[in-house]
């Protein structure tokens, strides 16, 4: 009786059916999608960076300017234009002065487990309003309020309670002035953020025209 060849499976099955093939071919495509996960997180990385080039993700200092959102017609959706200078709390900051206030925001938005009821950037709950683009939400009324409004908010969401019939008031999570601070920046950054058009359907506190550079 004749020996099997090398490319014969001694079961006498063909080898396109062999337990060996299918063996090395899950080797060489989960080798080969690990690589390519290697690739994509390396490009997602350089592409969320504040600052990338990329310019989905602005510098921190961008608290520093105006932020407008206005509709894109190449792009079909409404997207974050930077204005000129208007800086929180009246105070222009250097890029390492409004990072360690975004981050202090951030941590301190993180510290009260903010997204147990809202949305960030769509992680988070949706008991309580999506806070992506909560800077430029219209229910502060106007650009001129907008920074004493979320204050005021902040420092007692119990007795400034917006409900707007929902009859659902925040808690109040007790914050100093320093992380109300942190937390009105963090959210003003996180305006600017291009997030392709997330939360779809937003209505956006009243604004003059950006992308002209021109003032309402």
């Amino acid at each position: 009786m004749a020996e099997p060849s090398q490319d014969e499976d001694p079961s006498g099955r063909e080898w396109w059916a062999s337990e060996d093939f299918w063996r090395k071919c899950a080797i060489f495509v989960t080798a080969g999608m690990a690589f390519v996960l290697v690739v994509l997180t390396y490009h997602t990385h350089t592409v969320i960076l504040a600052g990338a080039e990329s310019g989905r993700v602005p510098a921190y200092s961008v608290i520093n300017n105006r932020i407008g959102y206005e509709f894109n017609d190449d792009r079909n959706m409404m997207v974050p234009v930077i204005g000129p200078l208007a800086p929180l709390f009246g105070e222009a900051l250097s890029e390492d002065e409004a990072r360690a206030l975004v981050d202090h925001g951030k941590l301190t938005v993180q510290a009260r487990n903010c997204m147990n009821c809202h949305t960030l950037l769509g992680n988070g709950a949706y008991y309580a309003p999506d806070l992506t683009k909560a800077w430029l939400d219209p229910g502060w009324g106007n650009e001129e309020a907008r920074e004493l409004l979320m204050t005021l908010f902040l420092k007692d969401p119990v007795a400034n309670a917006r409900t707007y019939g929902t009859n659902r008031r925040m808690p109040n999570p007790e914050l100093t002035d320093d992380e109300v601070r942190g937390v009105i920046a963090y959210l003003k950054w996180m305006s600017a953020i291009d997030t392709n058009g997330f939360p779809s359907g937003f209505t956006v506190l009243p604004q003059g025209t950006l992308s002209t550079g021109s003032e309402s």
